[in-house]
């Protein structure tokens, strides 16, 4: 019995710095900042569409930035959390996109900033040279990001059609229910 105990005092710090470990690497997306814009901006589709695409132009110039300093070890981990943070960015402004589009609201006006930014993004995440450090993020942003693209374009065009059809839906939050 007391060989359980000390089994126990030997192994339970373990894993409690374990799990210590892996909830300190996992990383915040958003600030507590942007999140209560994104929670303030509520159900109104194009807020939410617009603040998604304030944060990922943000991540967008860092990720700039950071193309032109010297290799390093810091360098290559922290465009690799940048990357990762604008997959997790581009990924939920597809779920908004998504849901926004499933109620029919229109998102035309956030649509049109969205899709102007686009050939920036590109450009910004294919001039960005592939790093052992960082690679397997470049290529899922730039997967991420072409797919988020090519739904926002598609979205504007369905959307621009469905409004000259139903202008008395035009700037609506959702559609209700008949």
């Amino acid at each position: 019995m007391a060989s359980r105990a000390w089994f126990l005092v030997l192994i339970l710090p373990l894993f409690v710095a374990g799990g210590a470990a892996a909830q300190k690497e996992q990383r915040q997306t958003l600030t507590e900042a942007q999140i209560e814009k994104i929670r303030e901006a509520g159900i109104d589709p194009n807020e939410r569409i617009r603040l998604y695409t304030q944060f990922l132009d943000e991540r967008a110039d860092t990720i700039k930035g950071l193309t032109n300093r010297g290799k390093s070890a810091a360098r290559a981990k922290r465009l690799d959390d940048e990357l990762q943070d604008f997959v997790a960015l581009t990924d939920e402004m597809g779920s908004n996109l998504d849901q926004y589009s499933e109620r029919k609201a229109d998102m035309r006006i956030a649509l049109k900033k969205l899709n102007d930014l686009t050939p920036k993004w590109q450009s910004i995440l294919r001039a960005l040279p592939g790093e052992p450090g960082f690679d397997e993020a470049r290529k899922e942003a730039l997967e991420a990001w072409d797919d988020l693209a090519d739904q926002a374009k598609r979205l504007l065009s369905e959307q621009t059609e469905y409004f000259a059809l139903h202008k008395e839906e035009k700037g609506q939050e959702r559609t209700e229910p008949k």
